[in-house]
């Protein structure tokens, strides 16, 4: 192996990577070692996990629209019989996962995709901005006189609000939610520990022995909600069923909310750290719409919340430069390292919320396009332009560290102080 960085090694004849993603200095900066490995091709074998990954911008871009691969295992589907085998503590997980949109292919994705799609379309998440404004407003006033931690007290109660009141459920279940959340995703990180296995396994029981009090609910008494615009939703007279239905919400709450909290926190640390945007002044980036657009795109390209989605490839392939993969086998598209790029942007590492080279592909591409996009974005626009244009003085009151928990790229903690409000 040959020396790259201190806390990694590079074969540049085999393109074996050595990186553990449990590295301190890899966790607190992914970004120096994806400029090195840039310079080197941008694609490598990640010996830690076992598989071929690409992180460049084009790649990326065109895998996750490749129907060649996709997230379904071909050896099954979760809780089946050929997947079962060492997992029976992980039966209420699996349940979850074998009806979610996430973990399908075609047919069985698109029945799902189209019906969620008909209660999630941009046209009613738009109807969400007032309400969003407004909290962030409200979570605002609430800030105390000295340091804080911004997590806590604005990124995670605004979406975890906002889906609350989407399904229909009590906003004071908030915490137990976010909770149940927390402890299913952590089943995603490296090297993850049996007893991370069980904790998850008994939060999805719990999860959906919750929601399925509610189905039964809205399905006596519907309301204006998303559970009852699911419950009612069809296409060519095919409804979800209760198991669909309850995978497809653990998965809006899971995937959407810990991605927003990320993002708003990443993004957070990103301005305060920045503070020279081009000449123009912290406040001026969400001087209106245009510019609030503009620079929550430009957050979410330069510090992405999810760094690797991987896929199956379901035929012997060869993606060119030596590289074949046989069938079953997986592959990891790094977005984060996508989103920077050298090839594909201009000062990639370099914050340009007016950058004429704008695109991302944090919320993946292709059948798997995060579905709950447009009202992450509508978040992320209501929070940070409040945030800034009430507290132009915001200041980072500790300095920020990261989460152990790549692929999932977010702070611990965000301690600001609101001085000169």
């Amino acid at each position: 192996m040959q020396e790259a960085l201190p806390y990694f090694q590079f074969d540049h004849t085999t393109r074996k990577l050595r990186l553990d993603p449990n590295n301190p200095l890899f966790v607190q900066n992914p970004y120096e070692a994806y400029a090195w490995l840039h310079e080197r091709g941008s694609a490598f074998f990640w010996q830690d996990y076992g598989f071929w990954c690409f992180g460049g911008f084009d790649d990326v871009n065109r895998l996750l629209r490749d129907r060649k691969l996709g997230r379904q295992n071909p050896k099954g589907i979760p809780g089946s019989p050929e997947l079962s085998a060492g997992r029976e503590h992980l039966i209420d997980f699996d349940a979850v996962e074998a009806h979610s949109m996430l973990e399908l292919e075609p047919p069985s994705h698109t029945k799902l995709r189209t019906l969620v799609n008909r209660a999630f379309v941009s046209r009613q998440v738009e109807r969400l901005r007032p309400r969003a404004e407004r909290l962030a407003q409200n979570l605002i006033d609430q800030f105390p006189e000295g340091p804080f931690d911004l997590l806590s007290a604005f990124a995670a109660p605004l979406p975890i609000t906002i889906i609350a009141e989407m399904l229909g459920v009590p906003v004071e279940m908030g915490p137990q939610l976010l909770d149940w959340s927390h402890k299913q995703v952590a089943m995603y990180m490296h090297a993850r520990t049996h007893e991370t296995e069980v904790i998850a396994n008994r939060a999805a029981r719990e999860f959906s022995d919750f929601l399925r009090s509610y189905v039964s609910e809205r399905r006596r008494a519907p309301g204006d909600d998303l559970l009852s615009l699911l419950i009612a939703a069809q296409e060519d007279g095919e409804r979800l069923t209760e198991d669909e239905l309850i995978s497809s919400v653990i998965l809006l709450l899971n995937a959407g909310h810990e991605a927003t909290v990320h993002q708003t926190g990443n993004a957070v640390r990103v301005l305060l750290n920045e503070r020279d945007y081009n000449g123009a002044d912290l406040p001026s980036l969400f001087r209106d719409a245009k510019a609030t657009a503009a620079t929550v795109e430009e957050c979410l390209r330069f510090d992405a919340p999810l760094h690797m989605f991987t896929r199956y490839v379901y035929e012997d392939t060869d993606f060119g430069r030596g590289i074949r993969v046989p069938a079953g086998g997986q592959i990891g598209l790094l977005l984060g390292m996508a989103n920077r790029d050298p090839s594909a942007f201009d000062q990639p590492s370099v914050f340009l919320p007016e950058r004429s080279d704008q695109k991302n592909v944090s919320f993946g591409a292709g059948l798997h396009f995060c579905i709950g996009a447009p009202l992450a974005r509508i978040e992320l626009q209501a929070s940070l332009q409040a945030l800034f244009t009430r507290l132009p003085h915001l200041k980072l009151a500790a300095p920020p560290q990261f989460g152990d928990t790549y692929h999932f790229h977010g702070l611990q903690k965000l301690v600001v102080a609101a001085r000169g409000e």
